[in-house]
Order: structure tokens, then sequence, then C-alpha cells
């Protein structure tokens, strides 16, 4: 697919047009990270159970699902090269939606392993098309182009809520049933198709847009295929430069997934009710969606790894908490903590990249930045499943990513500011 010149003015529609496209839009991401992957950690408890899992056989679901992340970020840009991006959003969406149904009806764990997998792939096109429409639309309206990215990617936060809401009341209301949690799944999916309808919207706004001549800026056609002439002539970033904080951001994905795959079974072994994990996991939703504006002023002062440290190291002290702690206005702090900063240390990464790269470096260096996290990511989950099956339970598995987190942070804290 290639396009025509950009045009970086606004265009004629009114700002809470912008504003309205954004917050549909954020349905994106509501689907590709919110209920495809952070659902699981819902649903883990209940599946172990019934389907006798260790913990490192539940934690390779995630693993599974994080290669499957990879492999559809990698893929996306030739996808997007072929069909325009607002087809790959729904399109992404619509193939999610199917492959959540399709966890509804498989018990045996390769099958499952497989849906996994796949779901984490068409995440990847979701999040990146969505990502990649944002970006356009914020050039379009460059005074607000930080508050209507943050609404996109606070959908996130939407997404846990919706989980948060719908497992625990689906489970309860199918409890004794064979394999109760198949239902959650079914409602999911009817979530995320209904969510794909949705995205209809927003799809055609763009489309309209791209036949109109207002396409994609120059800066990102690189992430969609098109290298710009200025790229073109640039030679490659010498990453090196960027290693403490590439090994920070790659404790970072072993870290967090750890918590957000395991923290609901270890609520469930200290005896939470159900309620009180509507309430946790609905805490940590919404303190991702306000979280977008909360560290702007850090991520536009930081220069060098001071910003990946810090959230590091908080992340570190949120997952901690569960580990040595039962007292429950302990574990809200914890939920709130963890969700008001992990999304933070991705954005604290591509502030990094806009503060020490040129601009044509930019697409390379973020790249660096999603497979070593994207690396994390997929090792984490298992190696914590496999550090809980030992003596010391999800308590120990737990521990440890908190110290990944901090080792995390005190790598990033040796990142110092390139020279210009």
């Amino acid at each position: 697919m290639t396009h025509p010149r950009p045009t970086l003015s606004a265009p004629p529609d009114t700002a809470w047009q912008g504003f309205w496209v954004a917050a549909v839009l954020s349905l994106s991401a509501a689907v590709s990270l919110g209920i495809t992957r952070f659902a699981y950690g819902l649903l883990l408890p209940p599946m172990r159970e019934d389907l006798g899992w260790s913990y490192t056989l539940a934690g390779a679901m995630n693993t599974a699902n994080a290669l499957g992340y990879l492999l559809g970020a990698l893929t996306a840009p030739w996808l997007m090269r072929r069909f325009p991006v607002p087809r790959v959003l729904v399109g992404g969406a619509a193939l999610a939606s199917v492959f959540m149904a399709a966890s509804g009806f498989l018990v045996e764990a390769w099958p499952l392993l497989a849906q996994r997998l796949l779901a984490g792939v068409t995440s990847a096109w979701v999040f990146v098309a969505g990502g990649l429409l944002a970006a356009r639309l914020g050039t379009w309206h460059p005074q607000r182009s930080g508050l209507l990215l943050g609404v996109v990617y606070g959908g996130v936060g939407w997404g846990i809520v919706l989980s948060a809401w719908v497992v625990p009341q689906v489970l309860g209301s199918h409890a004794g049933q064979a394999h109760a949690w198949a239902w959650a799944w079914w409602w999911l999916a009817l979530a995320c198709g209904l969510v794909t309808v949705a995205l209809l919207w927003p799809a055609r706004f763009f489309m309209e847009k791209e036949l109109s001549g207002q396409s994609v800026p120059e800066k990102f056609a690189s992430k969609s295929g098109n290298r710009s002439p200025s790229a073109a002539g640039t030679p490659p970033p010498r990453l090196g430069r960027l290693a403490f904080s590439l090994a920070g951001y790659a404790c970072f994905g072993l870290g967090y997934i750890g918590y957000m795959t395991f923290v609901i079974a270890l609520l469930r072994e200290q005896g939470a009710a159900s309620d009180d994990i509507t309430v946790f996991y609905s805490l940590l939703g919404v303190a991702v969606v306000l979280s977008a504006r909360l560290w702007a002023g850090l991520l536009d002062k930081a220069q060098g790894g001071g910003a990946l440290a810090l959230l590091n190291a908080l992340l570190g002290v949120a997952t901690v908490l569960p580990a040595l702690f039962t007292a429950w206005p302990l574990m809200l702090l914890s939920g709130l903590m963890f969700g008001g900063v992990f999304l933070s240390v991705v954005a604290s990464t591509t502030a990094l990249v806009r503060h020490n790269l040129p601009t044509a470096q930019w697409p390379a260096g973020i790249s660096a930045f999603t497979i070593v996290f994207a690396v994390g990511q997929i090792f984490g989950p298992s190696l914590v499943g496999w550090i809980a099956d030992g003596p010391g339970g999800l308590t120990q598995g737990l521990l440890w990513s908190a110290i990944a987190l901090w080792v995390g942070a005190g790598l990033a804290w040796r990142q110092q500011p390139l020279p210009r």
C-alpha cells in the first residue's frame, strides 16, 4: 500500500469529533491487551483447578500469548503494506474474537497453547494498527495529541475493568457446571465481537480521510512498511549506546507479566472473595486509564534512563506487596500502584528514543525496545510458574518478579543521555 504525500494540518472535523474517534478507537486497546491478554489472569485459577495444570503450564499459556504478540508485531508492517490500516484493525479484532471464543471449546493443553498464540498474533495486529491510527489522529490535532494518545492507550484499562466485572459474575452464575470457565471465554468473545462492530465507525472515518488525501505522516510511514526519503539515507542507530535501558526494559517485560498472570491466583490462595477480586482488578484497570497523564511531566523531562528506572522500581514495590503481606488495604494499594505505572513504562521507552535518536531512527529504536520487551514477557510467565511450583509457591514467584523489576531499575538508572 502506498500513501500520497501526507497532509499534516487538522482536517475540517471538530475537536470533539477527534475526541470521540479516539474514545471509540481506545476499544482496540481494550481488546488487544485488556481482554485477550490480561483477562486470562482471572481465568487461570478455575482453569488450573479444573484441568489439573501445574503453575508452569498455566504460565506457559501467557508465554504462548506473548510469543504470538511478538510474531504479530513483526508481521504487522508486512500486513499493512497489503491492506489499509483500518481494515487490519477491524480484521484483527474479528479474528481475536474468534480465537477467544475457541478457548471455551478446548480442554487439552496443546490446542489451548495454540489458541493463546494465535490470539496474541491477532491482538498485536489490532494494537499496532490502533496505535498507528492514533498517531495519525494526533497529527491532525497537534495541540491535543497527548490527550488523544492517552485516551486511546487508556483503553487497556477499560478492557481490564470489563474483564473484572464479567469473569467473576459468569463464573458465579455457572458454578457447579462442568468447565464453567468456558462460559467466561464465550462472554469475553462476545464483548470482543461487539467492540469489532463499534470499530467500524473509526475505521470508516479514517478510510474517508485516506480517500480525501489526509494520510499517515512520513515519520510513521516506515512502521507500516513505507520508507521515507529521510530514513533511506540515515545510518542505523548504534543501539549499544542504549544497552542499559534495553536491558532494564527486558527486565520489565520479565517482571510485570508475572504479576499480571498470577496475582489473582495468589489473592485466591489468600482467601479473597469474588467481589474482592472484582474490586481489586477494577481499581487496577481504572488506574491504567488515569495513568496516561500522571507521568507526562516526568517523561518530558527525563533524557536518560531515570524515568524507566523510577517506574520499574515502583512496579517492584507494587509486585512485592502481595508476596509479603495479606492485609487487604495493602493488596488494593498494590493494584492501584501497578495499574498507575505499568503502561507508562512502555511510554518511557518511546520518550527515551525521541530524546536521544534522530527522527529517522525512531522506528529502529522503538523496534529494538519492542523486541527485548517481548523476549522478557515470553519467558516471564513460565519462569514465575516454574518457581511457583517449588516450595515457596506463588509468593516466591512474585518475589522473583519484583527482583527482576528492581534489577531493571538499577540497569536503567545507569543509562545516560546520548550526546547530540
